[in-house]
Order: structure tokens, then sequence, then C-alpha cells
């Protein structure tokens, strides 16, 4: 009786792990329904991608964002990570100003400004040597005289 009861114990264990699991995931699913039930034309929301967009409108299976003014793109309901309140979704997509940073570096839209000790005059600067690969003439002579084209040479 005893090992019969020992027996069975492991398989007592795994039936009631996988109700654990399966009542967990049917608590996600739920959450996730209720949650896209929250969808309305302006609502801001995360993608499952991590994208920020604003809900445009709602079908029965997808919705189509607006990902950028004037840019629409239709997902699937489920590619709906989060729906958020408009004072988050507003600091996240369009900042506040405690986080812009003024002190930032900007980025110049040419690289002429980075260029340190310009010579006043154009004129006066000398180009850099490129070196082409091209050899002297007179490196490029044998001791015969000939120059490495000609018939000949070595």
């Amino acid at each position: 009786m005893n090992s019969s009861l020992l027996t069975f114990l492991p398989f007592v264990v795994l039936i009631g792990a996988m109700f654990l699991m399966t009542r967990s995931a049917k608590k996600k699913q739920q959450a996730a329904a209720s949650m896209r039930d929250q969808l309305g034309p302006g609502s801001g929301v995360r993608t499952i991608g991590g994208m920020y967009a604003t809900v445009k409108e709602i079908g029965d299976d997808t919705v189509t964002l607006e990902v950028a003014p004037g840019v629409h793109a239709v997902y699937a309901k489920n590619a709906i990570g989060a729906v958020l309140e408009d004072d988050e979704y507003n600091r996240i997509v369009h900042g506040t100003a405690d986080d812009l940073n003024i002190d930032t570096p900007v980025v110049p839209d040419d690289a002429s400004s980075l260029l340190k000790d310009e010579p006043a005059d154009a004129d006066q600067a000398e180009a850099p040597k490129l070196d082409l690969g091209k050899k002297d003439e007179k490196a490029a002579e044998d001791t015969d005289g000939k120059t490495d084209g000609e018939a000949g040479a070595k």
C-alpha cells in the first residue's frame, strides 16, 4: 500500500503543477483581453516590439496605428503590448521640459565645423600629397636604362 502511494505521488504533483500553470496562463490572457478592451481611437499604445503609436481605427482583429504624423500602419490586436495613460504617452513620445537636456552637444549638419586649425587663406594651404602607388621614373629604370614597360626589361 505504501509503495503504490509513492508511485502515484509524482503524478499527483505534476497534475497540480499543470493546473496552476494553466490557471496562470488564463489570468494573463484575461488581463491582455481587458487591456485591449481599453483601446479606443486616440489612445497611446506600445506594441510588443516597443514602438509607440496612437490608435486611429479598431477592427475585429486589427488596429490601425499612427506611427508618425500622417503615417498609418495596420497591426494585429495581439501586437499591442500596453495601453498607456495620456500623461505617460506624452512624456515618452514628446518629452517634457525636464527631460530635455540643453547642455548636450549639438551635432553639426556638415563636417566643416569639425575641422580645426583651418588655414586663414585657402591659397596658402598645401594640399596633402597622396601616394597613388606610382614610382618615380628614375627609380623605375633598370640598370639597362630601360623602364619597366619597355621590351627587354627585367
